[in-house]
């Protein structure tokens, strides 16, 4: 059983031919699929999907960083109206993304912040997006830190010092396709990091691994990671995928 704790089913990019790629991913091994959320366009698509496939999809709830914008106070609200009314296995993804534009660091900042108190409140974990942010996510994580503060930094791409921060406050890392580029860097540090710290996911229909890199990728791709992550820690297919994905329910709790 392999768990891909971070792939957007719901997005357009499927449409033609969601069942065939979901049916791909089951034939490769893929039983669970963790699905983060944008903003509240995307909330009705993700309903859909978790009718499609009740026993298969687990959702988030939370106002991605790039969505937050002039009306974030009104996208917030709709967060915390949903996560009142139902069950949901962790906020997110949230956090903070410099790198298309500066303009709403302060108010990313603040987003982040209250997603993470209403996560602690719900006793949820966290779906960290980073992106050029490394300094302004630990400043934010450093002011919450506490023993309900815990989750996953999803697409990990720092260095290892980066790392052992990010677990130092109860998060574990998600590793996907950059683990298998060329130019990824993390590869040649994973072996340092406990591999009971490291979840997979794909964040497809982006980051396709090596040999799909610039296609969309999709949950059936995360086969590629675990063979990375067989040659990086010398541990079978069958270990990789047991391993992570336990590490996937104590963090869900699903």
């Amino acid at each position: 059983m392999i768990t891909d704790t971070h792939t957007h089913l719901y997005s357009e990019q499927f449409d033609e031919d969601r069942k065939t790629m979901m049916q791909r991913a089951k034939e490769a091994g893929v039983s669970r699929f963790f699905i983060p959320a944008i903003d509240s366009s995307y909330t009705e698509s993700m309903l859909t999907l978790e009718q499609e496939y009740p026993n298969d999809v687990f959702l988030m709830m939370g106002l991605h960083p790039t969505s937050v914008k002039e009306n974030y106070k009104e996208e917030l609200a709709l967060v915390k109206e949903w996560i009142d009314k139902r069950n949901f296995f962790a906020i997110g993804e949230i956090g903070i993304d410099l790198y298309w534009d500066k303009t709403f660091l302060p108010q990313q900042q603040e987003a982040f912040r209250t997603q993470i108190q209403w996560a602690k409140e719900k006793k949820l974990p966290i779906v960290i997006h980073c992106r050029d942010a490394f300094d302004e996510i630990f400043e934010v994580l450093e002011t919450e830190k506490s023993d309900d503060l815990f989750g996953i930094f999803h697409c990990f791409t720092g260095t290892l010092e980066q790392a052992e921060k990010a677990i130092s406050y109860n998060m574990k890392l998600g590793i996907g396709g950059v683990a298998t580029f060329k130019n990824g860097r993390i590869d040649k540090f994973l072996n340092q990091i406990d591999i009971k710290q490291i979840v997979l996911e794909t964040d497809s229909p982006y980051l396709a691994p090596t040999p799909y890199r610039g296609k969309r990728n999709e949950s059936s791709y995360i086969t590629q990671v675990v063979d990375k992550l067989v040659d990086i820690y010398g541990l079978t297919f069958e270990e990789i995928s047991k391993i992570t994905t336990q590490n996937s329910k104590d963090i869900f709790n699903a």
